[in-house]
C-alpha cells in the first residue's frame, strides 16, 4: 500500500454543510491514510473470489478439508462490523448478497499494519487477502494476510434497525439499502433472473428480440395519459411511449412473425403501491394465434418461471398461498362483477345506474359511458378480490379499442386480463387486423377525447396504413415485470422491486 506522490489539495467539502463528529473523525482518517501513502481510491483490485462467491464455494467445507486444501482468496467487499479484542479483530466483510468474517491478528500482519486498521471505518470498502479457516464456533473465515484500501466512506451507515425504518431513505439512497439489507438485493437478484428466464423462453421458440422508439410523434398502445416533450431541432412534440404495441404489430406485418421487446414505457398518471410513472414490461405478438392460445402460452410461462427460479409451483405472497398450476380460471368480465363486486344482475344491466355508481368510485374524470364504468367498478370493487391467478375474458369492446370483436357478441372483444393477488399482470387480445374498422374505433375514441378524456386513443394514420399492406391474425400480450417480481419476491409496493422509483423532489 504505497504511493509515491500524493497530491496536495485544499481542505475537502463534503456534501452535506454540517458534519456530525463521526463525520469529522473520517475525514481525519482519510487525511492520515494519504499521509501515509496509502491511495485510498486506487484504480482496480485483483480478486479471486467475490463475497458471495466465497460462502456459495466454501460454506459447506468442514475445518479439516479448508485446513488440508490451504485454499488462499483475494475478497473485495465493504466493511459492516468491527469487534476488537486487543491484539487481534474480527470484522464482517459484505457485498450485497453475502458476508464473510475476517480475523486479524497482529502477530501475522505486522504491528505498523495492525495499528493501521485504527484509519479504517464500517463502511470501508477493502480487499483482503488470506487463508480461509473456520473458527471454534464453525464459522467461516478469512485469515487476514494482507489487506488493501478500495474506497473511504465519509459518512456512518445507518443502524440496521433504526436509520433503515424509513422507507423514503431506502428508496431515496438505494445504495444504503442495498448495503444494509440483504434481502433488498436478493429482490433485485430474482428480478434480473425472472427477465433472463423471460428471454430464454422466448428465444428458444423463436422469437426475435428487438426494441422500439420510445419518443414517439403520437402515443399509442394503450388507453393512458402520456408524457409530453419537444423536439429543438425538428421542432416537433413527441410523447414518452405508453406502449410499444403499434411498432411492434408493424414488425409483424413486415413478416417477422414472432416479436418481443422487454421495454420501459411511461404513463403520465397516479403514484401507489401498484402504480409507478415509469415501468417495465414484456410485449410480444405471435402470428396465427389468438387470444386463446396466448392464455395456454401465458399459463406455461409463468410456470415455467415459478419452478426454474423457485423450484415450486406455489409461492407465498402475504397471507396467501399462489398456484401457477394449470389450467387457471377463465371468467367473462361481467360474470367477474356479478360475482365480486356484490352486484345484482339486473342492476348491473342498468346502464344509468351503473354510470353514476362508478362516478361515486372515482375521482378521476367521471366516466360517461356504460361500458368505462363497468371498467371502473370492476377496477374498484372486484380487482383487489382475485388471489389466484384468473383470466378475465371478453370486456366491453369499446374499452379495447385494439382488439377484435368477440363473434358471439359483437359488444365484447377477443381480449383478457390476466388478474392475480389482487392486480393485473397481463393484457391480452386478438388484434385487431382489419384497417377499416380500426380507423373507426380510432375515431370513435378521438371522439371521446374531444369531451375530455386524456386516455382515449388518438387516430394513426400511419398505423392503419400499415394495417393496408395486411397484418395476419395475431396474438399479442404485455407482461407487467414490476408486479410479477412483487409476487415472485413477496413484497407489497411496487417500490420495492424497481430500484430507483420516482419520487417527490425533497
Amino acid at each position: 500500500m504505497n504511493q509515491q506522490d500524493v497530491k496536495k489539495e485544499s481542505d475537502p467539502h463534503l456534501v452535506q454543510e454540517e458534519l456530525s463528529d463521526q463525520e469529522l473523525v473520517r475525514l481525519e482518517k482519510w487525511k492520515k491514510l494519504k499521509e501515509k501513502g496509502i491511495d485510498v481510491f486506487p484504480h482496480r483490485a485483483e480478486q479471486t473470489h467475490s463475497v458471495f462467491e466465497v460462502v456459495r464455494e466454501f460454506f459447506s467445507l468442514s475445518p479439516e478439508e479448508l485446513e488440508d486444501k490451504h485454499y488462499q482468496v483475494k475478497v473485495p467487499g465493504r466493511i459492516i462490523a468491527i469487534r476488537k479484542m486487543g491484539r487481534a479483530t474480527f470484522f464482517h466483510l459484505a457485498d450485497f448478497r453475502d458476508r464473510v468474517q475476517v480475523y486479524l491478528r497482529e502477530d501475522l500482519i505486522g504491528k505498523e499494519n495492525y495499528e493501521l486498521f485504527d484509519l479504517f471505518d464500517i463502511g470501508d470498502v477493502i480487499q483482503v487477502e488470506g487463508r480461509l479457516f473456520r473458527t471454534r464456533t464453525g464459522e467461516l473465515t478469512i485469515l487476514a494476510e494482507k489487506m488493501t484500501f478500495l474506497a473511504k466512506s465519509f459518512h456512518p451507515l445507518p443502524e440496521k434497525w433504526h436509520g433503515l425504518q424509513d422507507i423514503e431513505l431506502r428508496y431515496r439512497r438505494r445504495y444504503l439499502d442495498l448495503i444494509m439489507n440483504p434481502e433488498s438485493g436478493e429482490t433485485f437478484r430474482i428480478r434480473s433472473e425472472i427477465i433472463r428466464k423471460m428471454r430464454q423462453y422466448f428465444d428458444e421458440r423463436g422469437f426475435i428480440e428487438v426494441e422500439t422508439p420510445m419518443m414517439h410523434v403520437m402515443p399509442g398502445g394503450a388507453l393512458a395519459r402520456p408524457f409530453k416533450t419537444f423536439h429543438q431541432a425538428l421542432g416537433i412534440n413527441l410523447y414518452l411511449r405508453i406502449a410499444p404495441e403499434l411498432y411492434l404489430k408493424r414488425l409483424v406485418v413486415g413478416g417477422m412473425e414472432k416479436v418481443y421487446e422487454i421495454n420501459r414505457s411511461f404513463r403520465n398518471e397516479g403514484v401507489d403501491s401498484q402504480h409507478n410513472p415509469e415501468f417495465t414490461m414484456l410485449e410480444f405478438y405471435q402470428a396465427y394465434i389468438d387470444y386463446n392460445q396466448l392464455m395456454e402460452m401465458t399459463e406455461d410461462l409463468f410456470l415455467v418461471l415459478a419452478k426454474e427460479i423457485h423450484g415450486r409451483e406455489e409461492l407465498q405472497y402475504g397471507d396467501n398461498v399462489i398456484s401457477f398450476r394449470k389450467p387457471w380460471a377463465r371468467l367473462k368480465f361481467k360474470e367477474a362483477i356479478l360475482k365480486y363486486s356484490g352486484l345484482a344482475s339486473d342492476r348491473l344491466d342498468d346502464e344509468k345506474e351503473m354510470i353514476e355508481l362508478a362516478a361515486t368510485l372515482t375521482t378521476d374524470k367521471k366516466p360517461v359511458t356504460y361500458a368505462k364504468s363497468l371498467d371502473v367498478i370492476f377496477d374498484k370493487l372486484v380487482k383487489e378480490k382475485i388471489i389466484q391467478p384468473t383470466f378475465i375474458i371478453n370486456p366491453p369492446r369499446e374499452i379495447s379499442p385494439l382488439a377484435k370483436a368477440n363473434r358471439q357478441n359483437p359488444a365484447e372483444a377477443d381480449r383478457f386480463e390476466l388478474m392475480m393477488a389482487g392486480m393485473e399482470l397481463a393484457n391480452a387480445f386478438s388484434e385487431l387486423t382489419d384497417p377499416f374498422e380500426q380507423r373507426q374505433r380510432f375515431e370513435e375514441q378521438a371522439a371521446m377525447r374531444n369531451t375530455g378524456d386524456e386516455e382515449s386513443h388518438l387516430v394513426d394514420l400511419d398505423y392503419v396504413e400499415a394495417l393496408e399492406y395486411g397484418l395476419p391474425p395475431t396474438g399479442g400480450e404485455g407482461i407487467g415485470i414490476d408486479r410479477l417480481t412483487m409476487i415472485f419476491t413477496n413484497q407489497k409496493s411496487i417500490r420495492e422491486v424497481i430500484l430507483f422509483p420516482l419520487l417527490k423532489p425533497r
